[in-house]
Order: C-alpha cells, then structure tokens, then sequence
C-alpha cells in the first residue's frame, strides 16, 4: 500500500506472526484434582470368625482323609488274625488233681488231671457251642445258656447236650512241656466209638 508521500508501508510480519500464535494456541486451562473420596480402613477379622475357618477347613479335610481311607480299605485283604492252636501250657508236675481253669480265657481249654492221666478239655458247650462255668462247689460243668451239665471229666449228664465235650490234643515235647493242639480234637458221640481212650493220638498223657 501507498502511503501518501510515496513510500511502500511493509506490514510488520513479526507482529502478524506473533498474533497467528496467539490465535492457534488456546489457553491452556489448569487441571483442577479430583476431591478424594472418604478413605475406607479395614478392620482386622475377629478371631472367631478365624476360629470357624479353622474349624471348617478341619472338618472337610478329616472328611476328605476318612474317605481316602476307607478307599484304600477297600482294596486290603479282610483277614481275620486267630491265635495259634497249636501252644504250650507247662510241665506236668504244675497242675494238681481236678480241673485247672487258668488256659479258660486265653485259650478256651480246661486241664484236668487225674490219678492216671491228663486231658484238656475243650470248654465249647456240645449243644449250641457256649461256653460252660466250672462250678468247683457243685464239681461240675454248667452251660449258662441251656443248662447243660458235664461232670468233672466233661462228660454230659443233663440239659439238651448231646454228647460230651470235646478233648484236644496233647503230647510233651523235648522239654517236657505240654503241647496242646485244638485244631485236632477228640470226640465221643452218642451210640459212637468212645475217642478219648486213644492214648497213642494223643487224647491224654499217661502218668
């Protein structure tokens, strides 16, 4: 543009640049924080609640153990563990004349002695396989079932038993102790061949 004496007016570029900028670039507006909210404190759990846990946690793992075991007892043998019938119960010379009961618990036996021989009863009533009571007063077996009676040497004399009791095996051994064995028995049925007599197989021992 002209001015009037002449001369050519240069717009002033640094002051219309200076303006662009102002123009382009916005104000930057400040970032106002956020209001934080209420804090929140966790309280500790009380120990009851802690002692529930636990107890819970105890009952489903006993649970969870009992039932692996019976798993396992599943697949196990079911063996039932007897004792031997084959044992020792001493010399000769300890046990007196008449009925020894001290074998009765341990292995269901009597000793009974006599001025000619030893035996061993095998205290299981002939009827339904109770066990009879020695009745040292009365010198006689009685059945507590039934009420069959045996005499001193077990033979049967009142009451539904059939026959007499049975004897069981003996013999002495290299020591000279007494070995008996219930799996071999000695029996004496009614109208039958009387067993008991049978020294040589060993239904008593000779004194």
């Amino acid at each position: 543009m002209d001015s009037p004496s002449g001369d050519v007016t240069t717009p002033d570029r640094t002051t219309s640049a200076t303006s662009s900028s102002a123009v382009a670039k916005p104000a930057t507006t400040a970032a106002v924080p956020k209001a934080a909210g209420p804090i929140v404190e966790s309280t500790p759990d009380p120990p009851v609640n802690q002692m529930r846990r636990r107890i819970v946690w105890a009952s489903i793992a006993g649970f969870l153990t009992t039932c692996f075991l019976m798993f396992l007892r599943f697949f196990l043998p079911r063996a039932i563990f007897e004792p031997s019938t084959v044992f020792k119960i001493g010399f000769p010379s300890d046990y007196a004349l008449g009925v020894d009961t001290k074998w009765q618990q341990q292995y269901r036996i009597w000793v009974d002695k006599t001025s000619d021989r030893l035996f061993v009863v095998y205290a299981r009533c002939t009827h339904l396989g109770c066990t009879p009571d020695w009745k040292a007063s009365e010198n006689k077996f009685k059945c507590p079932c039934h009420g069959s009676g045996y005499d001193s040497e077990g033979i049967n004399f009142e009451g539904p038993a059939p026959r007499p009791m049975d004897r069981a095996h003996v013999e002495i051994d290299p020591e000279g102790q007494i070995v008996v064995d219930t799996n071999r028995l000695f029996k004496w049925p009614k109208g039958e061949r009387n067993e008991f007599e049978d020294m040589d197989k060993g239904a008593y021992l000779p004194l």
